[in-house]
Parts: C-alpha cells; structure tokens; sequence
C-alpha cells in the first residue's frame, strides 16, 4: 500500500518542470511518473494537487532561531512553525551569543553541540540542525573543529567582526582544518580594520542614530573582506560559504573567486532583494531600527546586481539569515537614544523566504522557478552536507510543498507566526501561496493550518561536504 499519493501537480525540480504524480512510501518518494492512478485505490491518502506546484521544501541553510529559555519556552519551535507555514521544511541555526547559547558553549565547541542538541531535542516542527559559530572566545576551536564533522556537523561559521570575531590567522587556520576534515567555513565578510574606525569615528562626531549604522559600513567593507576570505580558501584548497552578499563589489570577487578555480559559494538573503538603503532614511529610530542588519541594505543598483547575480549563477544560495528580533525588545534601545553599534542586528524571515523569491523573483521574471527551487532547496541541501533534502526525486525524503502560483497577497505582521513582532515586508504585495507542506510524508501544513505537531522535526546530521 502507498501512504501518500500527489496526483496533478506541476514537479519542479531544478532541471525542469512536468506534470506528474508522486508517490511516497515510508517518508521517502517511492516514484514520480505521468500517471500512478493504478497506485490511488490503494494509497491511505490521495491528495489533488491539479493546478499547484510540487516543490522540494525549502532548506534555510542560514538561521539564528533562538532555543527555548525558561522565560520564553515556545520561541524555538514558534519559529520552526513559521518556517512551515513559509514552505520551509529544513533550517540550520546557528549557535552565537544571542540565540540561548551558554558561556561554556562560546569557549568549547563540542560543549555547543551538547548544549543545543539537549536544548532543541523534541522542539522543532520541521527538520533541523546545527551550524556552530566559531568565536573568537573559545578555548583552542582549531582542535575540536576535526571531531564537530565527526559529530555530523559538517558546516561552522566564523566572524570577521562583532566582539566574538575570529581573527585572521586562527580564521585561515580554520578553513584549512576543515577542509581537510571534509567540512567547511562559512564567513561573514566585513573587515574589522575599516569598519572599527568608521563606528569611533561616527560615534564621535555624535552620529549615533540607527541611520549610521548603514553609512559606516560601505560596500567596499564588505568587498575587501570577501576577497580576503577567498584568498585564504584559494591558499588553503579548502571549500568555503560566503554568507549574506549584499554588493556588487563583493559579488565581483566571487566571480573572480570562481573563474580561477576558487571552491566558493555565496548567498544573499531576501531583504537585500526587496529593500534598500532609504530604509535607513526613516526619522523614527525604532522605525529605521527595523531594518539595521549586518551587512546593511544596499542601493537599488547593489540589489539589482543581486538579482542578475541568482540568474546567472554567481550567486548560488538565498538563505534567509533569521532573527527573531522584537520592536518591543531587542529594537527598543533605539527609542531610548542607544547608539546604533549597540542596537542589536538582525530581523525576521523564517517565514517569508519562498513567498520574496517567488513573488519579487520568479513571478517579476528576475528568475525560472527552476531556478528558484535550486536556489532555495537543491543547492543548499547538496552544499551543506543534506543529501536526503532539496529535490523531489526517488528516493529523497518526501519533503514536498504544495503551492498555489494564482494567490495573491499583501504581508502582514499580524499573519505571521514567528516570535517576533514584525516583518521587514510590511505591506509587500506578492503572489503565490503555500497550500500544503509534507516533511518525510507527514503534513505539517494543510489548507494553509497547521497540523503538525511539537518534536516532529528531527535533528539532522549532515555528511562531509564535496566541491
């Protein structure tokens, strides 16, 4: 007996999209053909998906969803909930300062491993793991890094700035490391030099509000860094993740990056895709506060170098880079005159990721939906080690979103289920829907309720990583 037949819907997979049928046995697809009406008598369930798309879940391979205190219980599988209702059916976290990590984890990495698979164990809805953050805090990471990939955490990442940065020589190191070990570094690229100097030199002049957080961080900032980490993977034959590209100027290094055989990836997030640097313009703090994340919003000429940068391949990953920060919490110390380099970075998009690539990218024509389903499940899940996500295909878990190309609507704070308070997209009129969201071939998501349940999810271990 089948469990779950799709009958009628478009397959998209990232070479192409046809009409068929999809069977799932025993979490997995079983078979994918033009028609299984022999297969319907006997399914335990038939579900119609004539006139909808049958994607691969979305893998959201850049998260800092916070793990469950005792104060705030809900908040780590409210997220995993939202990314649900978003047709997310994988996430990474990370595990930096802010999200719930101990003191203990920020000095030893397999402490950090311990900690947040004990603290996430049974609280997620959908499928999940952990992508360490390597702090400059810790103890000796360069030792521990080789036994974290044996441990199933294939991917960690490093800072280049921030308070917990990794400085240059332990950073190359650990690229190095990891890739010999079969993992690799992903690396938040700004230089600590250029940007440190612009911060003291705004924040003495009295230049303390939200909107300087943007002009003390200029493209090139993130430029200078990004070629810096691209050499060091060049050196070191190493694989490495450039994460949230904002520029033009850091996208010309990965091309560069790549043309001379350089092992690198990138992503962009979907804020850089949608806004832009006059978000930063707002002459209400809290307003404009919204809106400060690490690297900032660009011009509209940066966005649009983006976009060209998806389609033609230089740009390989949008991932979404959560954070459930609050206007009435985290965004606050705005309104209470805070300079802006204290104000916490980071906003919400656990739930939004397929709705922008598919309402500002694909429905725009700025990209194929083959192309969005590559860039959103396939690549991220073959990149970071998931080889059972990211594609509707035989024998790949039956990670299967059922989305409806005809909807329209606006973005709503109020219709989100995230943690937080709000949504950078306030307002943003898009198309397109998700319908239903299966992960291992139960429904989480139907008729856009959820009916999932708590602990669902399972902690994901992920192999060495190729390319």
């Amino acid at each position: 007996m089948t469990d779950m037949l799709v009958r009628g819907g478009t397959v998209v997979t990232a070479t192409g999209s046809r009409v068929a049928d999809v069977a799932v046995d025993g979490g997995r697809i079983s078979a994918i053909e033009a028609d299984l009406s022999g297969l319907a008598a006997g399914a335990h369930e038939v579900v119609d998906a004539t006139g909808l798309l049958v994607l691969p879940g979305a893998v959201d391979v850049h998260t800092h969803t916070r793990v469950a205190t005792e104060a705030e219980p809900d908040r780590y599988f409210q997220d995993s909930v939202a990314a649900a209702f978003g047709g997310t059916t994988t996430f990474l976290a990370f595990n930096n300062p802010g999200t719930g990590s101990s003191p203990a984890a920020e000095r030893s990495l397999l402490t950090g491993i311990r900690e947040w698979r004990a603290a996430t164990d049974g609280d997620s809805a959908i499928d999940h793991g952990l992508s360490l953050a390597v702090s400059g805090h810790a103890d000796d990471p360069l030792a521990e890094l080789p036994a974290t990939i044996d441990a199933g955490i294939a991917t960690s990442k490093a800072f280049m700035v921030f308070d917990f940065r990794l400085p240059d020589e332990r950073l190359f190191e650990a690229m190095r490391t990891m890739g010999r070990h079969g993992g690799m570094l992903q690396v938040h690229c700004e230089d600590p030099v250029l940007l440190d100097a612009a911060v003291a030199d705004a924040l003495q002049r009295g230049d303390v509000l939200p909107h300087y957080h943007a002009t003390t961080r200029p493209s090139y900032v993130e430029a200078v860094a990004t070629a810096r980490a691209l050499a060091f993977a060049r050196a070191t034959d190493s694989p490495v993740h450039v994460v949230h590209l904002t520029s033009a100027a850091a996208l010309e290094e990965v091309r560069r990056a790549k043309a001379d055989g350089v092992r690198v990836t990138a992503e962009t997030c979907p804020d850089y895709l949608v806004l832009t640097e006059d978000c930063y313009d707002d002459p209400d703090p809290v307003a404009c506060a919204r809106y400060l994340v690490a690297p900032p919003l660009r011009t509209p000429a940066d966005r649009d170098a983006l976009w060209a940068g998806l389609a033609d391949g230089s740009l390989d990953i949008v991932a979404t880079d959560h954070v459930p920060d609050r206007l009435a919490v985290e965004k606050a110390d705005a309104a209470r005159g805070v300079p802006f380099n204290e104000i916490s970075n980071g906003s919400p998009g656990i739930e939004t990721l397929l709705t922008i690539v598919y309402g500002q990218g694909v429905a725009k024509g700025r990209l194929t939906i083959e192309r969005m389903v590559d860039l959103i499940a396939t690549t991220p899940a073959a990149r970071f080690g998931l080889g059972a996500k990211g594609s509707i295909a035989v024998g790949r878990d039956a990670d299967i979103v059922l989305f409806d190309p005809s909807a329209h609507r606006t973005i709503r704070a109020a219709d989100l289920h995230h943690s937080s308070d709000y949504t950078p997209y306030e307002g943003l009129e898009v198309a397109g829907a998700v319908r239903d969201v299966f992960v291992r071939g139960r429904a989480v998501i139907r008729d856009g309720g959820f009916v999932g349940r708590r602990g669902a999810g399972a902690q994901v271990e992920r192999g060495s990583i190729a390319g």
